[in-house]
């Protein structure tokens, strides 16, 4: 009994503006707590389940533009004052920051709430999502509940979010007619509350919208819809805003760092602004279990995608546990402005399905035992790579931590249990890009160096040599002192990434 009461469910809403890495930074919270072996729902967003059903604006505000019309064509209004003009929300039936298809709108969230301070069928259908998503959410929390491990639940924005995107006479009479506290739904329902700053706010040249489909906002709007995102939840008690100071990788290692904290848990420097990751080849014999502390170990397949370039990588990655599968999608481009452009997005089962189709053949599946543990607070993970693959991964054991230390003080945080050869941390041989390659390295033309030079890809080098990784080793690792590649691949000391991050 004591052991279930010392359970945890932790609420957390992730919400923010336009492009300020919710997606991204759901995706990698998601990984972050599955390896410490943490069970996570993530609570989808409301307004996309529903409209993603067929509901369309066009069909919502039909009537209400024909009473609009009819009012201002006398200039009155339904008590016979003069009405205030003001600035049209629709053109055409569309927002006006949109620029796509009204049918496409019906996927957008944003779209939905920019309509919401019209009367009738929309307020109506405001009022529907909210009661959907309450209990939505109440399954989620129930499930917590329920589960035999700590878990973590996040919402894709949550109850407050859809104030922003109303007038308070409209909020204020929602709430009489439905008996809802602010109170409750705000402060107690959650436990924290995360805003991902709009890259349109402090992070300008990154502000892009190629990614979404749905997404049109131009930089003064994004800022605005982003004010209104953080002002809904203003009085939560662990309310956290994650700006745009750092570069990407750092924010979303911020946002990360910043659950763990409320949560108590130790992850030593592993998230701070200084930390890399650093990554070891291991030699085999793998040792017995028992030797290690208490680990998670996950089943992991990887498959590159076809792409439009070569200087572009895309891949899907499945990974569980008993059956239990979770679906990320990456896409990373060159660096812009100095930072790797790295897009990560969960994927449904079916959605995962429909882009195996474009696999690239030029690649091998990759498939790996992934096993996560601490040691001393130090947080690893290890890859063994396994069959069916090329002969170059047979036996290729690659173990990574994140970490500020270098040198001996590194060296001295390394499990002891295990035999490390050397470190090969921005190596092209051990990137997993290059590993899955079907070709001979020396006959390819699509070994990948980096991302980011004019030779991206291209054929390897003469004196290009490959470690024999099943050469068992009793030498003391090799530990590089200079600054190593992060996880999106930008190297802060300026080296270049050879490749797509082992997620």
């Amino acid at each position: 009994m004591d052991a279930i009461e010392e359970r945890k469910v932790y609420r957390l809403v992730l919400t923010g503006g336009p492009c300020g890495g919710k997606t991204t930074g759901q995706s990698r919270l998601c990984t972050f707590f599955e390896n410490l072996g943490w069970k996570v729902f993530r609570v989808p967003e409301t307004a996309t389940i529903l409209l993603s059903g067929g509901i369309k604006f066009a069909d919502l505000v039909a009537e209400e533009d024909r009473s609009k019309k009819k009012t201002q064509e006398t200039g009155t209004t339904s008590t016979g004052t003069v009405s205030d003009p003001k600035p049209a929300v629709f053109k055409d039936g569309v927002p006006e920051h949109s620029v796509i298809d009204i049918d496409k709108i019906t996927t957008c969230p944003r779209c939905m709430a920019a309509a919401v301070g019209r009367v009738g069928d929309v307020y109506k259908f405001q009022e529907n999502l909210l009661r959907t998503m309450i209990q939505i959410e109440n399954t989620y929390f129930e499930l917590g509940r329920t589960s035999n491990k700590n878990c973590l639940i996040i919402c894709d924005r949550g109850f407050m979010d859809a104030s922003a995107y109303i007038s308070k006479e409209k909020w204020d009479r929602m709430m009489r007619s439905n008996n809802w506290n602010p109170v409750e739904l705000r402060d107690n329902r959650y436990n924290q509350i995360i805003h991902m700053v709009s890259a349109a706010n402090g992070a300008e040249q990154f502000y892009a919208t190629e990614e979404h489909s749905c997404r049109s906002e131009g930089v003064t709007l994004a800022r605005e819809l982003d004010y209104k995102a953080a002002s809904a939840w203003i009085g939560h008690p662990y309310f956290d805003v994650i700006d745009n100071s750092t570069d990407f990788e750092n924010k979303v290692n911020r946002m990360i760092e910043c659950v763990c904290q409320k949560l108590g848990i130790d992850i030593g420097d592993r998230l701070s602004i200084t930390s890399r990751k650093v990554k070891f080849l291991v030699s085999g014999p793998m040792p017995a279990d028992t030797a290690f502390p208490a680990f998670q170990d996950f089943e992991v397949v990887h498959h590159y995608l076809q792409c439009a370039g070569p200087r572009v990588q895309a891949r899907l990655r499945k990974r569980g546990q008993n059956g239990r599968w979770s679906y990320i999608h990456t896409i990373r481009r060159p660096q812009q402005h100095g930072q790797s452009i790295e897009v990560r997005t969960q994927l449904s089962h079916r959605d995962y399905l429909n882009m195996l189709t474009q696999q690239d053949d030029a690649h091998f599946t990759i498939y790996k035992k992934r096993r996560c543990f601490l040691v001393n607070n130090q947080y690893f993970q290890m890859d063994i790579y396994k069959e069916p693959s090329h002969p170059r991964c047979k036996g290729l054991i690659l173990l990574e931590t994140y970490t500020s230390l270098t040198g001996d003080k590194l060296k001295a945080i390394l499990p002891k249990f295990l035999n490390i050869v050397k470190e090969v941390t921005g190596q092209p041989d051990y990137s997993m890009f290059n590993l899955s390659l079907r070709e001979d390295w020396n006959n390819t033309k699509k070994f990948c160096y980096s991302l980011h030079g004019k030779n991206a890809c291209c054929h390897r080098t003469a004196d290009s040599t490959t470690t024999n990784t099943n050469t068992t080793s009793t030498t003391t690792p090799t530990i590089a002192t200079a600054t190593a590649t992060t996880d999106t691949g930008v190297d802060k000391a300026g080296e270049e990434d050879i490749g797509a991050t082992d997620e």
